[in-house]
């Protein structure tokens, strides 16, 4: 995909997940809202993997974006287009004619979006902490962190939204 399925705007880029905080959509989608800039969100599927990126080539393409014929990813999409639109009707005055749209990728994440971005010539990159809990910072520890990942190894700013809880509630 390039921008002008957007008119010629150039998109922000936000990764998504299931069972993401919401504060990152609200986030994205209120940015997205007040600049007047279509959204992208993109899942990354971490079970596949990219095998090689050339875009002039659709074979290798087809690496990077699975197969939507795929009901795994149908369905997992079906959710996350919900969340996804929940957060843009939660988004302030203007979000009403925020275009949107939902892309699976497949591979590491923070590479795979930092691909997307390149390829859609997005601004920004917008993305989550990670959760809290142990086999979340084990996984963090073994895999590297998206926004850090993201921050030092491309050219274009990352927006990295925190979990917002009540200082109250904020236990490990």
């Amino acid at each position: 995909m390039t921008s002008d399925r957007f008119n010629g705007t150039a998109p922000l880029l936000v990764g998504v997940m299931p069972k993401q905080h919401p504060e990152v959509l609200q986030t994205a989608a209120a940015l997205a809202a007040q600049l007047g800039v279509p959204l992208v969100c993109a899942y990354v599927d971490e079970a596949s993997y990219l095998v090689e990126w050339d875009p002039a080539r659709s074979a290798h393409r087809l690496s990077l974006h699975p197969d939507a014929d795929d009901q795994e990813i149908r369905s997992l999409t079906s959710e996350l287009t919900a969340v996804i639109e929940a957060a843009v009707a939660k988004a302030p005055a203007g979000a009403d004619n925020l275009k949107w749209t939902l892309r699976t990728l497949a591979g590491d994440p923070a590479r795979a979006l930092s691909q997307l971005a390149a390829e859609i010539n997005a601004p920004m990159i917008i993305v989550g902490t990670s959760e809290r809990g142990f086999s979340h910072r084990l996984a963090e520890a073994l895999n590297g962190s998206v926004g850090a990942w993201l921050s030092h190894h491309q050219s274009r700013p990352v927006l990295v939204v925190p979990y917002r809880m009540p200082a109250h509630e904020d236990r490990p």
